[in-house]
C-alpha cells in the first residue's frame, strides 16, 4: 500500500517554481517549432547558415576533440582508474550483460544501423571521394573503411565519455542523475553553480528531444517506404502520420511502465530479431566473401585510424568531410545526452575498464560485421543495382534484399526491427528526458514521461507536415554544438575526480592498515619517524 501511495504521489501536479530546465526548454522547443512553421522558409535559411558556419570553421574541432575523447576514455580502461567502480565498492551490476548490451545498443544505433547498413557502403561505393574511381576496388576498400570510421570506435568512445562522467558522479559519488553533475568538481566553490547548471541541462534537453524526434521521423519514413515496397502502401502523410501514432502508443505504454519491464524487454527483443537478420544475411548473401571483408577492412581501418580521424583535406574541397564525417561526428554529439545519460543509468555496479569495453569495443565489433554483411550484400550486386539502391536511401535495403532469395521475408524482418529500435529509442527518450527534468530522479514521475513522450512525437510529426526534418536535424546540431566546446572541460574535471577518488582510497587502506596494526608495531614506527626527523 506505502508504495502505490509513493507512486501516486509522483503522479501529482508538478510544483512548477523549481522546474527551470523543464520549462526553459519546453519554450525553446515551442518557439523553434511555432518559427518553423510559420516562417519555414527564412527559419530554414537562419539554421542552414548557422550550420553551414559551424562545420566550415570549426569542423577541425570536431576531429581533434573527438579523437582526444575515444583516446582518454582508452587510457582509463587500461589506467590504474580501470578499476575504480560505479558506485560504492562493494555494489554489483543490475542488469546482466545480455540485458544490458541489448539495451546501451539498442539506445545507441538502433534504428540508425538498419538505415544506413546498406546505403552507407553503396553511396561510398558508387560516389567515392578524393578522386577515387566509381566501382573500383579502391572504392570498395573506401567504402568499407568509411563506414567502419563512420560508426565504429569514435561515435562509441562519445557515448562512452559522456555516460562514464555522469554515472561516476551519480552512483559513486551520490550527485544528480545529470550532465552538469561532471562539473561538480570545477564548480565546487562558484556562486553561480546552480545557474551555469541549469543551463548545461536545459542545452542537454533540446538536444535530446530534437535528436530524437529527427530519429522518429526518418524511422517513420523508412516504415512508410517499405511498406511501399512490398504492399504498395502509399507513400502519404496520412499514412505517416498512423505510423506515428501506433508507435507513440507502445512506446508510451513501455515509458510509463517500469524500466525493467518496458525497456530492457524491448531491448532484447531488438537484439534477437537483428541476430536473425543478421544471420540470414551472412547465410543467404555471399557468406565466404562477408568474413573476408570483415578481416580486411577491419585491418584496413586499424592501421588508418589516424589518419582518418585527423583528415581535414586541408586545401581541396571540404565538401565530402562536411556531408559525411563532420556531420555524422556533430550528431552523435547531439545524440550524448540522451544516449550517455541512458547507459549511465543502466551501468550502475560496472568498474571504469569493464564500462569501456562494454560500450566502446564490443558495440563498434558488431557494427563493423552488420556493415560488413550488408554492405558486402548490396556491393555484390554490382554497379548499375547499387546506383539504383542508393536513388532512395529509405528504401535501399528493401531493393538489394529483393535481388536475393527470401528478399521478401527478409524486408518484413527489417521492418519489424526497424519499428522495434524506433519504439525502444522514443521509450528510452522519454524516460531520460523525464528524468533531466526532475533533477536526476531515477524514476521521474510518470506525468512528465508523457508530456515529454507525446511532444517528442508532436514534433516529429509536424516536421514530416512541414518538409523539414533536415531542418529539425539542422537544429540538433546547432543546439549541440555548445556541448562539444564542454568536452576538454569535462575531462579536465574528470581527471581531478578520478585522482581524488584514487587518493581517498589510499588514505582509507592506510588507515585500515594502522588500524590493523599492534601498538608495539605503532611505538616501533613512531620511534623510526622522529629519528629520521619525520
Amino acid at each position: 500500500m506505502s508504495e502505490l501511495i509513493r507512486e501516486k504521489a509522483k503522479t501529482k501536479i508538478i510544483n512548477w517554481k523549481n522546474e527551470r530546465v523543464f520549462i526553459g526548454a519546453f519554450m525553446v522547443i515551442f518557439i523553434i517549432l511555432l518559427t518553423a512553421l510559420t516562417n519555414k522558409t527564412k527559419f530554414e535559411k537562419v539554421a542552414n547558415i548557422t550550420l553551414n558556419s559551424i562545420i566550415t570553421n570549426f569542423g577541425f574541432l570536431y576531429l581533434l576533440i573527438v579523437l582526444a575523447v575515444g583516446i582518454f576514455c582508452l587510457f582509463l580502461c587500461f589506467s590504474r582508474y580501470g578499476d575504480i567502480r560505479l558506485g560504492p565498492d562493494n555494489s554489483k551490476p543490475e542488469y546482466s550483460n545480455i540485458s544490458w548490451f541489448s539495451m546501451l545498443f539498442s539506445a545507441g544505433m538502433g534504428v540508425g544501423l538498419v538505415f544506413f547498413g546498406v546505403a552507407e557502403p553503396l553511396a561510398h561505393y558508387v560516389n567515392p571521394a578524393f578522386n577515387i574511381v566509381s566501382g573500383s576496388k579502391q572504392a570498395i576498400s573506401f567504402a568499407f573503411r568509411t563506414s567502419f570510421f563512420h560508426w565504429g570506435f569514435h561515435p562509441w568512445g562519445i557515448y562512452s565519455f559522456l555516460a562514464l562522467g555522469m554515472a561516476y558522479f551519480q552512483f559513486r559519488k551520490k550527485e544528480k542523475g545529470l550532465i552538469s553533475s561532471v562539473f561538480s568538481p570545477l564548480l565546487k566553490n562558484n556562486k553561480y553553480k546552480e545557474g551555469i547548471k541549469d543551463i548545461i541541462d536545459t542545452i542537454a534537453v533540446l538536444a535530446t528531444i530534437t535528436g530524437v524526434a529527427t530519429t522518429l521521423g526518418l524511422g517513420t519514413l523508412q516504415i512508410n517506404s517499405g511498406l511501399n515496397h512490398l504492399f504498395n502502401v502509399p507513400k502519404t502523410l496520412g499514412v505517416q502520420t498512423i505510423i506515428i501514432i501506433v508507435v507513440t502508443i507502445i512506446f508510451m505504454a513501455s515509458a510509463l511502465g517500469s524500466l525493467d519491464k518496458g525497456i530492457k524487454l524491448l531491448s532484447n527483443l531488438n537484439m534477437l530479431f537483428a541476430a536473425l537478420l543478421l544471420l540470414v544475411v551472412i547465410c543467404l548473401g555471399p557468406t565466404i566473401s562477408i568474413f573476408n571483408v570483415f578481416a580486411e577492412n577491419l585491418g584496413d581501418y586499424l592501421n588508418n585510424i589516424l589518419k582518418l580521424s585527423l583528415r581535414t583535406n586541408s586545401f581541396g574541397d571540404k565538401t565530402w568531410m562536411s556531408t559525411w564525417t563532420i556531420f555524422y561526428w556533430s550528431t552523435w554529439v547531439a545524440w550524448t545526452p540522451f544516449v550517455g545519460t541512458f547507459i549511465a543509468r543502466i551501468s550502475k555496479g560496472r568498474t571504469i575498464r569493464e564500462f569501456v569495453i562494454g560500450v566502446i569495443i564490443i558495440p563498434s565489433l558488431v557494427s563493423f560485421i552488420w556493415f560488413s554483411a550488408f554492405g558486402t550484400l548490396g556491393i555484390n550486386l554490382g554497379l548499375d543495382i547499387a546506383r539504383v539502391a542508393i536513388a532512395n536511401t529509405e528504401t535501399a535495403l528493401f531493393v538489394v534484399f529483393s535481388h536475393y532469395r527470401y528478399g521478401v521475408i527478409m524486408s518484413i524482418v527489417a521492418i519489424l526491427l526497424i519499428g522495434s529500435f524506433f519504439v525502444t529509442s522514443a521509450d528510452s527518450a522519454t524516460y531520460v528526458l523525464g528524468m533531466m527534468t526532475s533533477k536526476g530522479d531515477l524514476n521521474p514521475p510518470k506525468s512528465k514521461k508523457f508530456i515529454w513522450g507525446l511532444a517528442q512525437s508532436l514534433l516529429a510529426l509536424a516536421l514530416i507536415f512541414a518538409g523539414g526534418l533536415n531542418m529539425l536535424k539542422t537544429a540538433s546540431i546547432i543546439i549541440a554544438f555548445p556541448l562539444l566546446l564542454l568536452f576538454p572541460i569535462m575531462i579536465f574535471s574528470l581527471i581531478m575526480a578520478f585522482k581524488n577518488d584514487i587518493l581517498i582510497r589510499k588514505k582509507n587502506l592506510l588507515k585500515r592498515k594502522v588500524k590493523s596494526l599492534s601498538l608495539d608495531e605503532i611505538d616501533g614506527i613512531s620511534k623510526l619517524l622522529e629519528e629520521n626527523n619525520i
